[in-house]
């Protein structure tokens, strides 16, 4: 292990993959493994400091998740948060008990909450007494283990937070990872400074140079080919590959007819003016939608797409000869929102979930490990220009996951056209450096209007623009009603078969970013 790390072990909560990448934020490298993970495992890994996450479980029921209590003797500091916190107390010999009030009524607390710190506990040190958190508990410790102090409570939990500071154990109800606890990141800061004693060594800088050795390390004399579909995920892997081995690497762009207006060209352009790389442009729009006629259903159209991606490969790697790694640009969330380590599948993405069980390539995929904004960073150290870096998210899928319904050509054309339009809205009105990703939707619902005195029976076209740093969790974005205004009045009148248009205000989660 290279850079100190410290483990998130997931019990299951929302926000697990939040807390790593604050952790990482702190300039501290983080891995996410299951509860299920060996007590052996843990005692051999070195890690500076251990962080168990929430879940939606009650410690004191059977089948709750829950570990041996001798994690807490392995001298390794250890921080739990909301369901970590109770399970801590559990392990430790203290009480957990359902939020009830005396007439019997749950007093759960969830959301904004101010608690009152003890500024004397290192988690809390130099802030001020009353702190604005993020709650979401029914259950709470009712009575610390021995040997733990309480260090805050709220109106609703009489131990916010405790700690057993000669043993480095740390507890807090609320979530300190998310941006409603105001100074939460300063108590995960002193957490893994002063308790753990981290220097802070991850740094991007460093994850490129390591990337870069591994790479050659696994491919040595290898041809290699890149599935590049031009969003920032794919270029980033495959600049970094192209540093790795160079002219090794092909990059193959394929054209599902799935793409953005004009997108194929810009793509193309844009490589072969920049970069010093082969590159393959294949035009495979009849293949893939033939394939995809008549299918509606959301992780059928995936699968369809993710193995139809492989055989073009495939297909074009024959041409190069005995090729031997396909790059992609897989990248943290992709891999936990298909199901990875026992966590429940959301979607199945193209280049996870969705590829088939029998591939003639081995997999090279060097930014399976970072989040989003970290892939960002690696690319601007990488050189990539910034309108490359920050070019507007799309999915493997493409417009297919856009396209509610079954797909033809007349429909992915009427998506296509109303998409520009609202993008271009967005960028005229400054907007999208603000935004994090913005497009629109084909719903497969039609609604009757009135068009020059006559009835229409035509689409709706749904717009979703979200604000978001990591894309594990988002808001809808609020864009001035005038800019929705004229991406509206444009739409309806510039883009046949579309009659009405509507704007999703749905956060993630419930909801997902994409709809399909």
């Amino acid at each position: 292990m290279t850079n100190e790390t410290v483990l998130v072990l997931d019990f299951g909560g929302q926000y697990n993959q939040l807390i790593a990448r604050r952790v990482r934020d702190a300039g501290v490298y983080s891995v996410v493994k299951p509860y299920q993970t060996p007590l052996e495992e843990i005692r051999e890994g070195g890690y500076k400091g251990i962080i168990f996450t929430g879940g939606p479980n009650s410690v004191y029921e059977k089948e709750s998740p829950r570990y041996q209590k001798e994690i807490l003797e392995l001298g390794i500091p250890v921080l739990g948060i909301c369901y970590g916190a109770q399970l801590m107390a559990s392990l430790a010999g203290g009480t957990v008990v359902s939020a009830k009030d005396a007439q019997g009524e749950v007093a759960s607390e969830y959301g904004a909450t101010v608690v009152r710190v003890d500024t004397s506990s290192v988690l809390f040190q130099g802030l001020d007494e009353d702190q604005q958190v993020w709650m979401s508990h029914t259950d709470y410790v009712a009575l610390p283990p021995e040997g733990f102090r309480i260090t805050a409570v709220s109106p609703h939990c009489p131990c916010a937070a405790m700690e057993d500071a000669e043993r480095g154990l740390y507890a807090v109800q609320f979530h300190p990872e998310v941006m409603h606890s105001l100074k939460g990141q300063e108590m995960l800061r002193h957490f893994l400074f002063d308790v753990c004693g981290c220097s802070g060594d991850w740094r991007m800088d460093s994850f490129v140079d390591g990337a870069v050795q591994r790479i050659r390390e696994q491919i040595g004399d290898e041809k290699v080919v890149c599935g590049l579909s031009g969003g920032v995920d794919s270029s980033v892997a495959a600049v970094m590959v192209a540093k790795a081995v160079g002219r090794q690497l092909t990059c193959i762009f394929v054209d599902h007819g799935l793409l953005r207006k004009n997108e194929g060209d810009m793509v193309e352009e844009m490589f072969t003016k920049n970069y010093d790389i082969n590159f393959v442009r294949v035009d495979a729009a009849d293949r893939f939608l033939d394939r995809l006629a008549g299918v509606s259903e959301p992780e059928q159209k995936r699968k369809i797409i993710g193995e139809e991606f492989i055989r073009v490969f495939e297909d074009e790697a024959n041409k190069l000869g005995d090729v031997g790694y396909l790059v992609q640009g897989t990248i943290y969330p992709d891999v936990i929102e298909s199901g990875s380590d026992k966590a429940a599948v959301i979607k199945s993405h193209h280049n996870v979930g969705g590829l088939p069980e029998r591939m003639r390539f081995q997999l090279c995929e060097p930014l399976r490990d970072l989040f989003k904004d970290e892939v960002r960073r690696a690319g601007l150290e990488l050189g990539l220009p910034y309108h490359m870096v920050w070019r507007q998210p799309f999915p493997g899928p493409g417009l297919a996951v856009r396209c509610i319904g079954a797909l033809t050509r007349e429909r992915l054309g009427i998506l296509r056209d109303a998409d520009a339009i609202f993008r271009e809205e967005v960028v005229k009105a400054g907007l999208e450096k603000e935004v994090n990703q913005y497009f629109a939707v084909l719903t497969d619902m039609r609604s009757v209007g009135v068009m020059g005195d006559s009835r229409t029976y035509d689409y709706t076209i749904a717009l979703r623009a979200v604000s978001t740093s990591d894309f594990m969790t988002a808001d809808w974005a609020r864009l001035p009603w005038d800019v929705l205004s004229v991406a509206s009045s444009r739409i309806v009148n510039e883009v046949k078969g579309v009659n009405r248009v509507v704007y999703d205000i749905t956060s993630k989660p419930p909801a997902t970013i994409e709809w399909e």
